[in-house]
């Protein structure tokens, strides 16, 4: 990055270091990374520990990300409000779902080429009216998706057919309302698809050594993300094409009509239908329930939820809930909502209104209705009463009012595909950690050429870009708050800040008595900036040394660590998920910190610009390469107990705390590797690499410099 030649707002507010401090001469050559001594939390106040907070208690420093994203999120809706309102003709409408169609596809997608499903009926149940078919398929080869068709057993098809994707239930199609909703449709005449999804009912993708699932429902679909993000994916687009494909088996059957088909489903399954009826245009009448709100109430209320109802860029690219509707106009929707659902019933009414306006523009209307009851978050009895009545009103041209009778329920063992409940463990097969690493390693060789046949600098130009991480435009301010001392060294308590950006709290070591400027380290510590700063730790060894040393905190991290409940093995999830919907992933915000607090660091007149390095521990490990690798002026770069590369992450299944560490299709073009390469000759020096679990990886590594 071409450095910012403007001269760096610095206020101190307290005395400089005394003139007759005695001398210390600046080492020869850089000293090493001492080891940590044991592990320091964030000093309080008090208790005879020095408080080496920055920001001030008021600022609600544990906050400040999230709100800082909410409020980028904002803006972006607002805009996108804006856009929406002006809408005024039938040919603007059209022309905004055009081009919203082939953003909500490169987003939601890629999705692969169809292949044969082979499908298998493995058994049957006879009910009153209806049959119940266990259904074996696959969506890809070997990935199996188990399913039970519904199948009416009075009255002459070809019926019209109805997909119900399951919500987070643990048994799936099994589920009692899920399983109600289903024999309600097929006692009235419609054939119904109803399917696993993964990590739910039969196939969990992860056994542990007795065939029992190690993780499912929300916590493997936010795993499964993880890799398939890397590798320019989502959990959205494994979900989704299983839905395509279980509307190809649905269509192939010689019992349903394929040009009168409808979706409806709950809760993840609401998420489910919403995805299907604005990707796959054979959908006819769609009935979400108990998700459809707005992506703003959402992100204020509940905020986001797991891996695949967060599609990459959804924010960024203008695209709503409404749009979900406004994709398929003017097909017909109803929205099913609940008064006292998490999923806000004022976003939905927000929604509703946005999209019964654009069908209105295009002259239909009454093709889009909500139906509202005050009940909690379900698929309950009202509901499935109003899905009933929109698939007759639209599939079968009959307009009235059924009711839901008492239903008899199959046990969940009667209504399994396999035989052991698993098929994973009964038919092997591939799992979707199985294809996003088949994915990576196909990669790999592309990613070989592409920096084989390519300038560095259109390299890293590409890196620049999946990181987002912007050109500096505006130079940052460095404020000191305080000043503490210590023996051989006085400490700076800085906030760096940029406009509109949140500060970035850190602390400046310098060491006493120095003359003429002296080495420096730009200290990014995952642990957050006071991990290492007791007296006798890592960063006091190297002030002794005669380095000064700058050690911050990324946002998100140390003051600014968002004081959620840790969930699906993330407690950074609802920042990391902002900031993928805002394409603007959480190590690119990182790495344009440690960026800022370069140009912090070379504006000091005590430190030698030349002589700058970079130290990245644990979470601050990948910024690091990152910022090594987009600006020269670093002279080398430690990194410690940190992954080292993606690859890793995508072959481990159950990666901890790895969301934050993603750049959404970044295995199509570098890994971190290639990040190391494009930093030499400047020197590399990995140490103590961590797997994706956070345990101990391999040996220490050097890269470039002496050795």
């Amino acid at each position: 990055m071409r450095t910012l030649t403007a001269v760096l707002a610095l206020v101190c507010l307290a005395a400089a270091l005394p003139s007759e401090a005695p001398a210390a001469a600046p080492p020869a050559k850089p000293a090493a990374v001492p080891a940590a001594k044991a592990p320091a939390a964030e000093p309080a106040a008090g208790a005879g520990a020095d408080d080496l907070r920055v920001l001030a208690p008021d600022e609600n420093a544990a906050d400040l990300l999230h709100q800082y994203l909410l409020a980028e999120c904002d803006a972006r809706f607002e805009a996108r409000r804006q856009e929406v309102e002006a809408l005024a003709t039938p040919e603007a409408v059209r022309a905004r779902i055009e081009r919203v169609r082939k953003d909500w596809m490169d987003a939601i997608g890629p999705f692969p080429d169809r292949t044969p499903l082979n499908p298998k009926v493995l058994g049957a149940i006879e009910a009153d009216g209806y049959r119940i078919e266990k259904v074996l398929y696959e969506s890809r080869p070997g990935h199996h998706v188990t399913a039970n068709l519904y199948v009416p057993t009075e009255g002459k098809g070809p019926f019209p057919g109805v997909l119900v994707p399951c919500g987070h239930s643990k048994n799936a199609k099994a589920y009692g309302a899920y399983q109600s909703i289903s024999i309600l449709l097929a006692m009235h005449g419609f054939v119904v698809l109803i399917y696993d999804p993964i990590g739910q009912g039969e196939r969990c993708q992860l056994l542990d050594a007795k065939g029992e699932p190690k993780v499912w429902g929300t916590t493997e679909h936010t795993l499964t993300d993880i890799g398939a993000r890397l590798v320019g994916a989502s959990a959205a687009t494994y979900r989704t094409w299983d839905g395509i494909r279980s509307i190809d088996y649905l269509v192939s059957r010689p019992e349903v009509d394929p040009e009168r088909i409808g979706c409806t489903g709950n809760s993840g399954g609401g998420t489910m239908t919403s995805y299907l009826m604005a990707t796959d245009d054979r959908i006819v009448a769609a009935a979400p329930s108990c998700y459809v709100t707005s992506l703003g109430r959402l992100f204020h209320t509940i905020g986001p939820q797991d891996g695949e109802q967060n599609v990459t860029a959804q924010v960024a690219l203008g695209i709503d809930h409404a749009d979900y509707i406004a994709l398929r106009a003017p097909k017909p929707t109803l929205l099913l909502t609940a008064t006292h659902d998490f999923f806000d019933i004022t976003g939905s009414w927000d929604t509703f209104r946005e999209a019964k306006r654009l069908y209105g523009i295009l002259g239909f209307g009454e093709r889009v209705d909500l139906f509202e009851y005050p009940d909690k978050h379900g698929f309950n009895r009202p509901q499935r009463q109003a899905a009933l009545r929109w698939m007759r009103r639209w599939l079968q041209g009959i307009d009235d009012a059924p009711t839901e009778p008492e239903l008899t329920l199959q046990k969940d063992a009667d209504l399994q595909v396999t035989a052991c409940g698993q098929v994973v463990k009964e038919l092997g097969g591939v799992t979707v950690w199985d294809l996003n690493l088949e994915r990576a390693r196909a990669l790999a060789k592309d990613r070989e050429a592409f920096w084989k046949d390519n300038e560095a600098s259109a390299c890293l130009a590409e890196v620049r870009r999946l990181a987002a991480v912007r050109p500096m435009t505006e130079k940052p301010s460095a404020e000191c708050v305080g000043t503490l001392r210590r023996d051989g060294y006085t400490i700076e308590k800085l906030r760096i800040e940029r406009p509109g950006e949140p500060p970035v709290p850190a602390l400046l070591f310098l060491p006493a008595g120095r003359t003429g400027k002296v080495p420096a380290v730009l200290y990014v510590d995952g642990r957050g900036k006071a991990h290492d700063a007791a007296p006798g730790g890592a960063i006091e060894a190297l002030v002794k040394g005669g380095e000064a040393v700058l050690a911050i905190d990324v946002r998100g991290i140390g003051e600014t660590a968002a004081a959620k409940p840790k969930k699906y093995w993330h407690n950074e999830y609802p920042i990391a998920y902002l900031g993928i919907h805002l394409a603007r992933p959480l190590l690119g915000q990182r790495t344009e910190d440690v960026l800022a607090a370069l140009e912090a660091l070379t504006a000091r007149d005590e430190v030698d610009a030349a002589r700058i390095r970079l130290v990245g521990i644990a979470r601050g490990g990948p910024v690091a390469l990152h910022a090594a690798a987009l600006d020269s002026r670093f002279a080398g770069v430690t990194i410690e107990e940190a992954i080292d590369s993606w690859m890793d992450v995508v072959a481990t299944p159950m990666c901890k705390a790895q969301l934050p560490q993603v750049v959404p299709g970044a295995l199509e073009r570098y890994d971190l590797p290639d990040l190391v390469r494009a930093i030499a000759p400047r020197p590399v020096e990995i140490r103590r690499p961590v797997a994706p679990t956070g345990e101990p990886k391999n040996a220490n590594a050097k890269i470039g410099g002496a050795p």
